[in-house]
């Protein structure tokens, strides 16, 4: 029995010792295992919550890209990964990946005017709106005439059109966020955009990348709460300051495109100007012989930007395989060690600390480097462990990674992302995003099993967390990823309560300053999280088969072709 202090946390110097039976990953007892196949891994939720502490102080400024902050933290990251007796993850000897970025940080005073029917409508920047370019351009722009585009999709396999055909180039779209909500006696179709899960039609990326394909010269989203799985004031403090992108090389002969968000409110106002009813469109969108309306209004606004080009860093270990033959291929650990740097001031607070998000997963990732560092036999693939950048800005380090990868993708048999972990105590489950997709469904039931727990879906599909992390960069890269995510069923908690919790997160401290070490957090659910993520990794790592995407999954072709080398 562990000794726990008198509030049920585990008490200051106290290693924690899980038992994790390899028997799914291990063939034969290895050297330092007994014969039953049990395996003695450490994890210490005091030294990932000392690290967390470290990583979330205001010395560390919230990490931002770019800045002295990204300087003390891939610093502090190779320095863990150095005492841990891990290899230099970099073929060149060097624990860092250089990621190129152009910083782009629009200026405060912009305007965004609607004209065309009565006294024009002035939007307030942050207030009302955001508006952005991701071309490195001083001085942008835009006018044009405003067209309602429903949902900005068009997804051939659902027979699903929003354009049919219409020319919008160098005009202004405004969509709905989120999939259409479809429904069928009176519940979500299953059968149309995956029901209640979000697809990444769904995602505000695949919004903006449809209508600059299509030639249009902005987008704007209508921003809603419950269908955005987050408040107004996450859109504002993550794109109102400087925002990060991938550098291109013909970014200069592009159309500046303007991508940007409009609250609800003043959706509702634009729409009653141009003489519509905003709830009546919406509902017209949901069917899919809508065609795009034009609102014969135009919207125009004019951006100041500063620019400058940066090299950034992702920070990879390594633990080498034991199969002559295998150790050439690969698992990787991800998290990312970046959060929002110094913004805007929130109860007298500038600094976004980004404990849970993430220093908490990039905490895991130095504590599994930890554990696989001190097997005496290790597992037959090569393992890396991978803490990258701009995750925040748009997955920009696993993008680049997956670009740009150190070992071949096509040998690289899964990614296991972490992003925020469980600090609130041990569960009797653990939630697999994206369940469903890959034959790591499997490996992720067997080692929780071991544990006595079961394995959920996502309960929040609607919010489409598949397509929010870095593992998403591997996946569409065809490379089979595994995102978890803390279970919601705590021991010794009522019912629902890891889901009030959740929700009382996303509602007060997701990406706000205020995402800081709180007094009642329990590192035992980190612990016990690791354990499974050590489980999976080491199985995966172990089996001779590679794990695949099972039929139906969008990612499934993708990893086919890689896999021939096409």
């Amino acid at each position: 029995m562990k000794r726990k202090s008198k509030d049920g946390r585990v008490a200051p110097g106290i290693v924690v010792a899980i038992a994790l039976f390899l028997g799914i990953a291990v063939a034969r007892p290895a050297p330092g295992q007994n014969e039953s196949g049990l395996a003695f891994v450490h994890f210490s939720g005091r030294r990932m919550l000392a690290d967390i502490r470290v990583l979330s102080s205001d010395q560390f400024q919230g990490r931002g890209p770019g800045t002295d902050g990204e300087k003390l933290t891939i610093a502090y990251v190779e320095k863990q990964f150095r005492a841990a007796g891990l290899e230099p993850g970099n073929p060149d000897g060097t624990y860092l990946q250089n990621v190129p970025m152009v910083g782009i940080r629009p200026g405060p005073n912009m305007d965004l005017t609607f004209t065309g029917a009565g006294a024009p409508m002035h939007l307030a920047f942050e207030k009302d709106f955001i508006a952005v370019t991701r071309y490195p351009l001083k001085d942008v722009k835009l006018d044009g005439e405003m067209v309602f585009a429903g949902y900005g999709v068009q997804a051939p396999e659902y027979k699903w059109d929003d354009f049919k055909g219409a020319d919008v180039k160098g005009k202004v779209l405004v969509v709905l966020v989120n999939d259409p909500q479809i429904k069928k006696d009176g519940e979500l179709d299953p059968k149309m955009f995956g029901g209640k899960a979000m697809t990444y039609y769904g995602r505000w990326t695949y919004k903006y990348e449809e209508a600059e394909r299509l030639g249009a010269a902005g987008c704007l989203i209508v921003h809603e709460t419950a269908m955005a799985g987050y408040p107004w004031e996450v859109v504002r403090d993550s794109w109102a300051g400087e925002i990060f992108t991938l550098p291109t090389a013909d970014a200069n002969s592009h159309n500046p495109f303007v991508q940007g968000w409009i609250t609800h409110e003043q959706a509702q106002a634009l729409f009653k100007a141009a003489g519509y009813d905003f709830a009546s469109l919406k509902e017209k969108a949901l069917n899919p012989d809508f065609h795009p309306i034009p609102l014969k209004m135009r919207a125009k606004i004019e951006i100041q930007n500063s620019i400058r080009r940066i090299e950034s860093h992702n920070v990879i270990a390594k633990v080498s395989g034991s199969d002559p033959t295998l150790k050439n291929q690969y698992v990787i650990y991800s998290a990312h060690w970046d959060h929002f740097g110094i913004g805007p001031e929130v109860n007298g607070d500038k600094i976004y600390h980004g404990a849970l998000d993430n220093a908490s997963g990039t905490a895991a990732l130095i504590e599994l480097g930890r554990a696989f560092a001190n097997l005496k036999t290790k597992p037959k693939r090569s393992i890396l462990f991978l803490s990258v950048t701009g995750e925040e800005q748009g997955l920009l380090g696993s993008e680049y990674y997956a670009e740009h990868p150190l070992y071949p993708l096509s040998h690289t048999a899964a990614d296991i992302n972490m992003d925020g972990m469980n600090v609130l105590g041990r569960t009797r489950d653990i939630t697999e995003i994206g369940m469903g997709e890959s034959s790591l469904d499997e490996v992720v039931a067997a080692v929780a099993k071991q544990q006595g727990r079961t394995v959920r879906p996502d309960p929040e599909t609607e919010k489409g967390f598949y397509y929010r992390s870095d593992h998403f960069s591997f996946a569409k890269a065809g490379v089979p990823a595994f995102d978890p995510d803390g279970g919601i069923d705590y021991i010794g908690k009522p019912a629902g309560w890891g889901m009030k919790m959740r929700d009382q997160y996303t509602e007060h401290d997701y990406h706000k300053p205020s995402d800081v070490i709180k007094p009642y957090w329990n590192m035992e659910g980190a612990e016990q999280d690791c354990a499974l993520y050590f489980g999976v990794g080491y199985s995966v790592a172990d089996t001779a088969q590679m794990p695949v995407w099972k039929p139906g999954s969008e990612f499934k072709a993708i990893r086919e072709r890689s896999l021939r080398g096409d």
